[in-house]
């Protein structure tokens, strides 16, 4: 085993160690910084997503008049509100932490935007985990329908980043 390979199982030992003592102390964020050398160093962010609690009511609505059918896409447009978009089935989730970048360099214009058509395996983001450019390929093919980061932004291991139908 080299010597870069044993570090870099170490990180990933380190890295896990940050997570478990995240969840057994209740905590949402720990910053770790770990120097190896002069030029040589780790920065870890390591940290939970927040739930959000909401409560809706599921009181049944007065019957509309019989003379004032209500339009068909309100209902599918409050139930898709309604709905959380990291359990809908075209949810792209970010596989690591890291930062989230949309182009492939700055400039450059997006992998993808809204109402894109992408095939299985296209790169639709870039993910950069220490210092290493990680292309995010879309789990299938489709027309992306919503995008959830902004370029640039941190991303967490489950963060959704885009839907996929």
């Amino acid at each position: 085993m080299t010597k870069k390979s044993e570090t870099l199982d170490a990180d990933v030992a380190f890295i896990q160690a940050l997570a478990e003592l995240l969840n057994a102390n209740d905590l949402t964020e720990l910053n770790v910084k770990r120097d190896y050398g002069e030029h040589d160093s780790l920065n870890v962010r390591v940290s939970r997503k927040q739930e959000i609690v909401t409560h809706v009511s599921h009181a049944a609505p007065a019957p509309a008049p019989a003379a004032a059918p209500a339009p068909a896409a309100a209902p599918i447009a409050a139930a898709e509100a309604s709905d959380d978009p990291a359990s809908h089935p075209g949810a792209v989730t970010s596989p690591m932490v890291g930062t989230a970048y949309t182009s492939p360099e700055p400039g450059a214009p997006a992998f993808v935007t809204v109402g894109s058509q992408v095939t299985e395996g296209d790169t639709v983001l870039i993910v950069e985990a220490m210092k290493t450019m990680n292309h995010i390929p879309a789990p299938h093919s489709g027309t992306v329908k919503r995008i959830f980061i902004g370029d640039g932004e941190a991303v967490e291991f489950g963060t959704l980043l885009m839907i996929i139908e």
